[in-house]
């Protein structure tokens, strides 16, 4: 007899045996039960036990789908999360036609939403970074457990608060049926001593209060190019060109980063009303959503800044992460700062 015809013969199972592989599979995968408890039951060990499963999917007796919604895309979600060291990483489709100018995905959005329904609990303090991906999170929120939401940042334009963050902050408090902090402020001023000043007013200065005690927070990421970053558009053409000249590569919560994760440009934080990038540090799990091919290497930049702990983005932003040669040197969950301040 061959090795191949010998090893045919070791799996073939007669009636009994598929009978009692059946029963076996039937204990283990639809009732749950240990599998010494089945070997008590039916008077084997539970090695043979085991055996008996193992031989029951061989023969394909026993069929294991693993399966997740169509627009998830599972594989590239564990393969990110294991690259940059990530506690939860979420890879949605990228629509099927997407526009090289577009905004992130609105499904990223919705996706966020969901997976910030897990990660609330009871009594938590959630913080809500300005950003259009935020927004239509927001948007979506069906379920949240009751808690506490801040606002972290300031408004792309005042004019607009009631669309925009603020809302944001008031739909996911009603939602949640939690008190909300709002902050009615520009996120960018034109200096220094007048963002000091505005901090320092009652409503501002209450939530600012509560970023040290924010459990969860979730914010947005640009590129630095016009379109992708709210902070690039609100400054003028100079002041553009002189971040750009720093090397900077992202932009989160005003906060600007080169390739290799390192905050640049700090002075413009002094102008902006912003969760400080230390606060932001301490928090223990930060979602930034962020997809598209434009933002791609800017999600990267981010990753490596050690302030994010998970990732909701798209399947043409996470095949760019998958690929890129510039391996993260820290992984996200060590909270490590690149500067080393």
């Amino acid at each position: 007899m061959s090795a191949m015809s010998a090893g045919r013969s070791a799996l073939r199972m007669g009636p009994a045996e598929l009978v009692q592989a059946a029963a076996m599979a039937r204990r283990f995968y639809l009732e749950g039960k240990s599998k010494i408890q089945i070997a008590e039951e039916f008077g084997v060990s539970r090695f043979k036990v085991a055996r008996v499963l193992e031989t029951a999917l061989e023969r394909d007796l026993v069929r294991i789908e693993i399966r997740v919604p169509a627009e998830l895309d599972a594989e590239r979600s564990d393969a990110l999360r294991a690259r940059y060291g990530l506690r939860h990483a979420v890879v949605v489709e990228s629509p099927a036609e997407e526009q090289d100018d577009a905004p992130d995905p609105e499904n990223l959005g919705e996706v966020a939403a969901d997976l910030l329904g897990e990660l609330v609990n009871e009594g938590d303090v959630l913080g809500l970074a300005w950003g259009r991906s935020t927004i239509h999170m927001a948007a979506a929120l069906d379920r949240l457990p009751p808690c506490t939401v801040v606002q972290l940042t300031g408004v792309y334009d005042a004019g607009t608060a009631e669309r925009g963050s603020v809302e944001a902050v008031r739909r996911a408090a009603q939602v949640s049926g939690g008190e909300a902090h709002p902050i009615y402020a520009p996120m960018l001023l034109p200096d220094p001593a007048t963002a000091a000043a505005l901090r320092h007013q009652t409503g501002i200065a209450r939530a600012f209060e509560y970023f040290d005690k924010v459990t969860v927070a979730a914010v947005s990421i640009g590129s630095w190019e016009p379109g992708i970053s709210t902070v690039h558009d609100m400054l003028s053409d100079e002041e553009r060109a002189h971040y750009a000249s720093l090397g900077v590569a992202a932009e989160m919560s005003a906060h600007l980063f080169d390739t290799e994760g390192r905050r640049v440009g700090r002075d413009l934080g002094e102008r902006c009303i912003t969760v400080e990038a230390d606060r932001l540090r301490r928090i223990p799990e930060v979602v930034a959503i962020a997809g598209g091919q434009r933002k791609a290497a800017a999600i990267g930049a981010v990753l490596r800044s050690g302030l994010v702990t998970s990732l909701v983005t798209d399947t043409a932003a996470a095949d760019y992460l998958l690929t890129e040669s510039a391996a993260p040197q820290r992984p996200a969950l060590e909270r490590a700062d690149p500067d080393g301040a």
